[in-house]
């Protein structure tokens, strides 16, 4: 489905209304995208499906608060995507928490030509090994651009454990990334240069 920026606010404003059709269109255009967004902080797709639906029906209940003059439609809805995944995971399990006592991170560096030789779903399948608070953090942070206060009010912890989960998934992801069997599969694949 190819729709505009335009018509995708059009799309909202019929939603506001209470259109089947619009809601439809606007739940089948986004549809890729934001399962995506799910699929990135839950690993089982049956809970990244929930998840999405989940979040849509927030969509629908709440579209009437949808201000365009604050922004787009995909950025507003992408939002309710993380914060229903998030919400998912944590009905699912407890979030672990490394203690508001957390020492100060120290700052780890990935070399970009490491990260130029991946592919999006091969540093994903990487960041699914992490613990789940130090991936989710990760994800907020680097692929989302939450800042630290805000990933705290999110998941409930202290801007000093998020700097420490983010800390941490730099540091194993360097490991993980700059691992041997990892560049040997890329040059397998003709991707190592």
């Amino acid at each position: 489905m190819n729709v505009t920026k335009k018509q995708a606010q059009k799309l909202v404003e019929a939603c506001k209304l209470n259109d089947r059709g619009a809601q439809e269109a606007l739940y089948k255009y986004y549809y890729a995208d934001m399962m995506q967004v799910c699929q990135t902080y839950l690993a089982e797709e049956e809970l990244a499906r929930e998840a999405f639906n989940t979040g849509f029906l927030t969509v629908f209940e709440s579209i009437q608060k949808f201000d365009p003059e604050r922004g787009e439609p995909g950025a507003w809805i992408r939002k309710i995507m993380i914060h229903a995944s998030i919400d998912l995971y944590r009905a699912e399990l407890k979030f672990g928490n490394a203690g508001d006592d957390a020492p100060e991170p120290e700052i780890e560096f990935i070399p970009p030509p490491v990260l130029g030789k991946l592919y999006f779903e091969d540093i994903l399948r990487h960041i699914r090994t992490l613990p789940y608070a130090t991936q989710t953090v990760f994800i907020l942070s680097v692929l989302d651009g939450f800042s630290h206060r805000e990933i705290g009010e999110q998941l409930n912890i202290s801007e000093g454990t998020s700097r420490w989960h983010l800390s941490e998934a730099k540091k194993q992801l360097r490991r993980l990334l700059e691992n041997k069997p990892a560049a040997a599969e890329l040059m397998e694949r003709g991707e190592g240069k």
